[in-house]
């Protein structure tokens, strides 16, 4: 599996009393996130973000006209991030695996703010250099007109979805997750062979499946699709997918 991108760190946390004017658009996201790492989604707040600043809540106000509006600019942050570096690979294939890879794994850094913000779209410099890249290699594959914009927004919405529902089982009390986890060993493991026959039969394998294998199973099965339909299929002949490192996470 391709090495995590590197997270662009959070400033430290501001002090009471910021001198005025020196409240940025970039502190606020970067105080948002931290808050939304360390809190989750449920304890985060406008009040609680201008104490954490150090700032009036109205502070923040004059930056974002909205709460939405800063959780867009949020989403934009994880793209950004997402992205650093990222350079258009010699293969096509290659360009949009290593994308979806590093959204995952950024999305899994952050859930609670990916969980909030995966289904947005965020109109900011970072998604709209993101979109350009994707549709650069779907045009590179081949894609045209408005088969290019449907397969561009397939990868897209797939990679986000994905990457968004993963996020979103990370962003549920631990307690949730021990208890989701645990039924591939309790109620899958204990079905009855006459009433499930089919379950029955992988019932000891179901446990031992990891959400790092499952990811590049559906994104291998992904990647085939598109160069079975491309008119260019990738140069290298390279395989799409290679095998996550063991250790990975379960499901």
């Amino acid at each position: 599996m391709t090495a995590a991108p590197r997270m662009r760190a959070n400033p430290p946390r501001q002090q009471r009393g910021l001198r005025r004017g020196s409240l940025t658009k970039e502190i606020i996201v970067s105080e948002s996130m931290r808050l939304l790492d360390e809190d989750g989604a449920d304890g985060f707040s406008m009040p609680k973000l201008g104490r954490a600043l150090g700032a009036d809540q109205t502070a923040v106000y004059r930056h974002f006209a909205s709460k939405d509006d800063l959780l867009l600019a949020i989403a934009d942050r994880l793209i950004e991030e997402a992205m650093a570096g990222l350079e258009r690979l010699d293969c096509w294939v290659g360009t949009l695996t290593e994308m979806c890879r590093r959204l995952r794994l950024t999305y899994l850094a952050h859930p609670a703010a990916a969980s909030m913000s995966a289904c947005r779209t965020t109109q900011g410099p970072a998604e709209i250099r993101a979109v350009d890249i994707i549709i650069g290699a779907i045009l590179e594959a081949g894609f045209e007109g408005a088969e290019a914009a449907r397969m561009y927004r397939a990868i897209g919405d797939f990679s986000l979805a994905w990457a968004g529902g993963e996020a979103a089982f990370l962003a549920l009390d631990r307690s949730a997750q021990q208890r989701d986890r645990a039924a591939w060993r309790q109620a899958y493991l204990s079905v009855s062979r006459e009433a499930h026959p089919n379950i029955w039969q992988v019932r000891a394998e179901l446990p031992e499946v990891r959400d790092d294998d499952i990811f590049e199973s559906i994104l291998s099965v992904v990647m085939a699709g598109l160069r079975q339909q491309a008119r260019r299929p990738c140069a290298c002949h390279a395989p799409a997918i290679s095998q996550p490192p063991p250790g990975g996470r379960r499901s």
